[in-house]
């Protein structure tokens, strides 16, 4: 989706500069922004599933360089690859002038190779340290890390050799795997075998070329809304959507922590290696935090308090459907607890870091409503933003407000707003440690 990026931010009472020029279009993932990657493509009827792979790190400012083995020509023009990376593929060892030496050019550049669709012909190939094709050539070349994505029929898999190439590769130390998955094959036959999907080929690239700063920390984050049923049709909610818990998540997963999502009723896809926790109502929400926090906070690092927890439930929950009539009286309203200001107020020490959310409408008085939010739920940050510039948006403009600084960011797509957010909880647990 195309963003569009203002020149200048809204007064929110934090200082600005003026004549600052317009911040230009950021890429969703900083991890790949101008890294090289050498894509490895062979002979597998999943071969076309790379063109994806490919548009999508490009999309995300990676340099992509597609090296072809001629089987996999059968199944995929190289004018697809070139088109996308607006560069050409290689396939022979020799001749390719414009590159030197392929494989030795190719592997001293790379920042990361990924193998994607790999055959069991090539881990065959790859486990005895063979080179005698381009792609080959290349890994055992290289000694940036190697990222490899199998496709193969799922008895392929199994089989004892296949087995023996895949932990040979583990085994020295620079390989690693993202899939097969189980599912149904070209031939119909399900199974483990099946290629991974583009986008969890995407993710694993961007894990191994993040910063690892989150490493051996426990992050919990909350997402999504709450809903206060009144009866088994009806109930009271609000808008949220939980795109940027999810990406505050993932990005966390990706930078190397150990992710909890607390999520209320969202239609969206749980990210990859993070453990979620469905809930539905506010009580149930606080719930989950705690357990997940532990009684004594000393479960986790990190709280960031991303969902849109509802402030009121109904007091009755009626067991049957109210009926239409005109003397029916609805349940008085009881307040529902606030659960990052119960956490900020049971915390004795620095740990876990509190971060929270702010959604406000009024534009002019956001900063001040964001710090008096710091000081009266006893959090470290609050992300202040917009209900306009953010609810079911894939971008979000925020304001970061700690009691040191406050710091506003243009409209960024939700995953960079993600980024810049664990940028400071990353550094803020480095200073803490």
């Amino acid at each position: 989706m195309a963003i569009t990026y203002r020149a200048m931010l809204q007064d929110r009472s934090c200082s600005t500069d003026d004549n600052q020029a317009p911040m230009p279009p950021v890429p969703d993932s900083r991890a790949l922004a101008n890294r090289r990657v050498v894509l490895c493509v062979t002979g597998s009827i999943a071969a076309y599933k790379a063109c994806e792979l490919t548009r999508l790190l490009v999309k995300q400012g990676a340099s992509v360089r597609v090296v072809m083995t001629h089987s996999a020509t059968q199944f995929v023009g190289t004018a697809t690859f070139s088109a996308i990376t607006q560069q050409p593929v290689l396939i022979e060892m020799f001749g390719n002038t414009a590159v030197g030496e392929s494989h030795v050019t190719l592997s001293a550049a790379a920042d990361l190779v990924v193998m994607a669709p790999a055959t069991a012909d090539l881990l065959a190939r790859l486990a005895q340290g063979r080179a005698d094709d381009l792609v080959t050539a290349t890994a055992l070349c290289s000694r940036c890390p190697l990222l490899i994505a199998p496709a193969m029929h799922p008895a392929m898999w199994s089989h004892p050799a296949t087995q023996r190439n895949v932990q040979q590769l583990l085994a020295d130390g620079r390989a690693r795997f993202i899939g097969p998955v189980e599912g149904e094959v070209a031939s119909g036959d399900v199974g483990f075998g099946r290629f991974a999907a583009p986008d969890c080929i995407f993710d694993a690239v961007v894990a191994t070329l993040s910063p690892q700063d989150l490493a051996g920390k426990h992050v919990v984050v909350t997402a999504g809304p709450t809903i206060e049923d009144l009866d088994p049709v009806r109930f009271l909610s609000n808008r949220s959507s939980g795109k940027m818990g999810y990406a505050i998540a993932r990005e966390a997963r990706l930078r190397g922590a150990r992710v909890t999502l607390i999520s209320g009723p969202v239609d969206l896809p749980c990210p990859q290696n993070v453990t979620r926790i469905s809930v539905r109502s506010a009580l149930e929400m606080k719930r989950a935090v705690w357990q997940s926090l532990g009684e004594a906070l000393d479960q986790a690092d990190v709280l960031v308090m991303a969902a849109a927890v509802g402030d009121f439930r109904f007091s009755v929950i009626h067991a049957d459907k109210l009926k239409r009539a005109a003397t029916v009286t609805l349940p008085p309203l009881a307040q529902n607890p606030d659960i990052v200001a119960e956490v900020g107020a049971a915390r004795r020490g620095a740990l876990p870091l509190l971060v929270g959310f702010a959604l406000e409408t009024d534009a002019e008085h956001l900063v001040a409503l964001a710090r008096h939010k710091l000081s009266t739920k006893h959090v470290d940050a609050v992300v202040a933003n917009l209900a306009h510039e953010s609810l079911g948006l894939d971008s979000n403009q925020v304001t970061i407000v700690t009691a040191a600084n406050c710091e506003q960011l243009l409209a960024l797509p939700k995953r960079e707003v993600a980024a810049r957010v664990l940028d400071w909880t990353a550094k803020t647990l480095g200073a803490l440690c």
